[in-house]
């Protein structure tokens, strides 16, 4: 048991809560966050169980994703020494086991309790959680009525060999997968099938949800007996006793708790929206609500009754009908529907690899959209399309321009370009530098003058007046954030959503609501999408591919009922995050993109003129290049289709046969080849951060963790003598000796951010990019002893790699285009010569390695993309919402 003041993290408890078979429950509070929530600390004997605990982490992930609110919310686990917590929302009020320990539920209280469980659970279903230990002590009911169903999904999170302690009312009677011969549930509300031990699916919900309404109802429970046998056998044998409900119940709810409960599962109901349907159908009045064993007497007087009703509804009706038909209101507004296309020749914006600048928005009047278009030339440029004309204008001043995005009065655009965030007045006029910034992803303006704004690469959001100045810290990186990213502010100038990042095999993203008076924030949704914007009181976001919106209460700040989709199909740029091409106005615009997620790239050979000269492997979503010393392997990193995650999988460069390397659901991404080619150094999430591995090149042997820390690592480079790694943790280059005690030692430790980092051939040389200068350029420094550094690059550059000889060393330019440096570092100092480009590459915007060299410096690896074919028109809706006025 935990002491008061005991520190998990950023959580301090405060009082035990309650204790059962899934672990300890305390009280705690969020020192960071400002506010209490459950810790749910599991058993020692759980957690020192690495298997079951990786299990549980990635079911976890999965249950952190539920978002609707009759669920209690999962934030997320955190460990300190041997204690491993699950963290979750803090639901106050008795359960609905104290309730029912009263006595029976009145069925005008149990009907809405019973309407909101199915909500929850039906829910769940439908994003593939089942509950599997539906029961009253895991419902709380809070004062104002709104009910919270507890540990979804943890009975199969939690899953192990059954165990001989307590089992008559544990939590779960085995905490094991629900397989075939494993019994998984409390035995008094657990399906036939369960009992059983056969497979269990969402019809076991549905059973317990009818035992749960029975009891609330009777006030007793449904299947007892004294031991856990006898208990279990009455669920296989026994029939409810449907005779003990309560007779005002209402026959619809009889019928439908006998469907629930029925021992066949392929007799019993088959989804639990058909029960929460009813539900709502009895709460409105819409079935037929009269007790069972009405007198005869009593039919008799309501037929005439209801006969009398009927006929004075006539003819009121006859008389409303006719002065409706001669006062008959304007007709209801509809929305409105039309294609928007780029001028002809040129193709809204798609950079390679879908790096996901925003490429549209509409304007906060619903009078102009903006985006950004590419013309044949390749050259890009800022348009506004008002909606009352049939003709784009394009902004001069604007090249290069990404994400643009409004001021709240639509006179100005903001956007990215060349390094600075700029504005743009719509009616004329040269564009103004507001600050520097590389190339940032997306920006939003308040109405008070402030414009918080994502810069490129792992950082917090910014803010900087809208008249210009010198940026400062918007947003905070919690632990295990890489970034914050596609920030938008509400109606009230002050608030404002943005979206963390915290690895690909983080399940969905998380909208956080934030504001510029406090560094508070609050989490609002976890989803698949990356980007949700504000429309008519609305939160819009995606599902999948379509477009989601859900009621959003801008008073209280929060979500409210249900989201439903407004439009199907939209285009996604997956790279990183996914982002959707879509954007609205606080009026009622949307605009939108339709048609498939941008595709793969091609791993491709080009010679030093940039002619293809082959290519390697099928298209695919490939990132993170590295050929093996000799040539004959690539390495590559690709995502698992099942998940959100990637994986390492290797080349065989002459057969073009690509076999996989990693297995783990975790993220493993960039992978280094020792000198001799036997080893590979990559980096995994495993255990949350990013961390060092090592495993043999053939696949064979087992995985050796190399570096555990609380920091992202990201390998780099492998010395020549293969004493010692090159890896990058946040902005800063670290060595790591491979023998001995293996610490790691700083190389680049400076305010700016560094990276790319390469060892040179005879490895007393170390290349790589800095933003010292304000955009990143590759500079060449001394490994060991005293030196300066010189500087490579003339005009940006980064990914710096060298040829075998040490005699040139290549970079990529902010453009992409593939540079040579003749350099010279047999002295004791270093000499850079001429520097020229060789060829331009579609490498694109992905992140890490994206080009790779042969040992003689004549043929290069590109990861490819393919020239933008003629992108899709816009779809523009007025009147969104009107189609949801029903």
């Amino acid at each position: 048991m935990l002491n008061r003041g005991t520190r998990i993290g950023v959580y301090e408890v405060i009082a035990l809560i309650g204790k059962g078979g899934m672990g300890e429950v305390y009280r705690a509070h969020d020192t960071r966050l400002n506010r209490d929530v459950a810790l749910k600390v599991l058993p020692e004997v759980f957690a020192r169980d690495r298997e079951r605990m990786a299990r549980f982490e990635r079911e976890a992930k999965l249950l952190a994703s539920l978002n609707h609110p009759n669920i209690a919310a999962i934030y997320g686990l955190e460990e300190s020494g041997p204690i491993r917590a699950l963290v979750m929302e803090l639901v106050e009020g008795p359960t609905l086991a104290e309730r029912i320990r009263g006595g029976p539920v009145a069925v005008d209280e149990t009907l809405p309790i019973a309407k909101q469980v199915a909500d929850a659970v039906e829910y769940a279903h439908d994003n593939n959680v089942i509950h599997r230990d539906l029961k009253p002590a895991n419902i709380k009911v809070k004062a104002d009525g709104m009910v919270k169903v507890l540990d979804f999904g943890l009975a199969k999170a939690l899953a192990d060999e059954p165990t001989a302690a307590d089992m008559s009312n544990s939590p779960t009677l085995s905490m094991a997968a629900t397989r075939q011969g494993v019994i998984l549930g409390t035995a008094a509300y657990m399906s036939p099938e369960q009992a059983k031990g056969k497979t269990a699916d969402r019809r076991a919900d549905v059973w317990a949800f009818g035992v749960v309404v029975c009891e609330m109802l009777t006030g007793r429970q449904v299947f007892t007996g004294e031991t856990l046998p006898e208990t279990l056998a009455a669920v296989m044998k026994e029939e409810p006793s449907f005779e003990a409900l309560p007779s005002n119940t209402p026959p619809a709810i009889r019928k439908v708790l006998r469907r629930c409960l029925h021992k066949n599962v392929k007799r019993r109901l088959q989804h639990i929206g058909e029960a929460r349907i009813i539900l709502e159908d009895v709460l409105s009045g819409a079935a037929p609500a009269e007790p069972v064993a009405a007198s005869r007497h009593n039919r008799e007087r309501v037929a005439w009754s209801v006969a009398a009703v009927l006929f004075v509804l006539l003819v009121a009706g006859l008389a409303l009908g006719a002065f409706a038909y001669f006062r008959r209101a304007p007709e209801e507004t509809k929305a409105v529907r039309f294609l928007l296309s780029p001028p002809e020749g040129w193709n809204l914006r798609q950079a390679p690899g879908g790096s996901s600048p925003a490429p549209l928005a509409v304007s906060p009047d619903g009078q102009r959209v903006a985006f950004v278009a590419t013309g044949a030339d390749g050259k890009s440029l800022l348009w506004v399309r008002p909606l009352d004309t049939l003709a784009a204008e394009s902004l001069a001043g604007t090249d290069d321009a990404t994400s643009p995005f409004w001021s709240p009065d639509s006179r100005f655009l903001g956007f990215f370009a060349g390094g600075k965030l700029k504005k743009i007045a719509v009616s004329g006029g040269p564009p103004i530098t507001l600050c520097d910034t590389r190339d940032g992803n997306g920006g939003t303006w308040s109405r008070d003058g402030f414009i918080v704004f994502e810069p490129a690469g792992l950082s917090a959001l910014q803010k900087v007046s809208a008249a210009g100045g010198m940026p400062t810290a918007a947003t905070v990186l919690a632990p295990g954030e890489t970034r914050h990213q596609r920030p938008f502010f509400l109606p009230d100038g002050r608030h404002f959503l943005y979206e963390t990042e915290r690895g690909a095999n983080y399940l969905g993203v998380s909208i956080y609501l934030a504001s510029l008076d406090s560094t508070e924030r609050k989490l609002l949704l976890n989803s698949n999408s990356s980007n949700v914007v504000y429309s008519q009181g609305h939160l819009l976001f995606l599902r999948e591919t379509t477009l989601m919106a859900q009621p959003f209460d801008t008073q209280r700040l929060e979500l409210v009922g249900e989201a439903y989709p407004i439009a199907e199909q939209i285009q996604i740029r997956p790279a990183g995050e996914p982002y959707a091409i879509f954007s609205a106005s606080e009026n009622g615009v949307l605009a939108y993109q339709s048609g498939a997620a941008a595709g793969g790239s091609q791993l491709t050979w080009f010679d030093r003129s940039g002619k293809q000269i082959g290519i390697l492997g099928e298209p695919a979503a490939y990132a993170d290049i590295e050929l093996s010393p000799d040539g004959r392997q690539a390495s590559v990193s690709l995502p698992d289709q099942t998940r959100r995650g990637r994986d390492i999988w290797m080349y065989n460069v002459a057969r073009g046969l690509r076999t996989r390397f990693t297995f783990d659901p975790a993220d493993e991404l960039p992978a280094i080849w020792s000198p001799d080619g036997s080893k590979v150094i990559f980096n995994s999430r495993r255990k949350g951060p990013l961390d060092l591995y090592q495993k043999a090149s053939d696949g064979s042997g087992t995985e050796a963790l190399l570096l555990e820390d609380n920091s992202d690592k990201y390998p780099l480079s492998w010395s020549a003598d293969g004493r010692l790694i090159l890896f990058r943790a946040g902005g800063d280059v670290f060595v790591l000796p491979l023998s001995g005690e293996r610490k790691p030692m700083p190389y680049l430790q400076t305010q700016f951010n560094e990276g790319d980092s390469q060892f040179s051939p005879d490895g007393r040389w170390v290349a790589y990019a800095s933003n010292e200068s304000g955009r990143f350029e590759v500079y060449v420094a001394p490994f060991r002893g005293p030196g300066g550094k010189w500087q490579v690059s003339t005009t940006g550059g980064s990914e710096p790699r060298w040829r075998r000889d040490g005699t040139e060393v290549f970079y990529l330019d902010p453009d992409d285009k593939l540079m040579v440096a003749a350099v010279n570092g047999r002295g004791s100092t270093f000499e850079v010569g001429a520097v020229r480009p060789l060829f331009e590459t579609r490498a694109g915007a992905v992140a890490r390695f994206r080009y790779s060299v042969s040992a003689d410096g004549q043929r290069f690896l590109v990861n490819t993309f393919p020239e933008q074919s003629a992108s899709a028109p816009i779809t523009v809706v007025l009147n969104w919402t009107a189609g949801l006025q029903k």
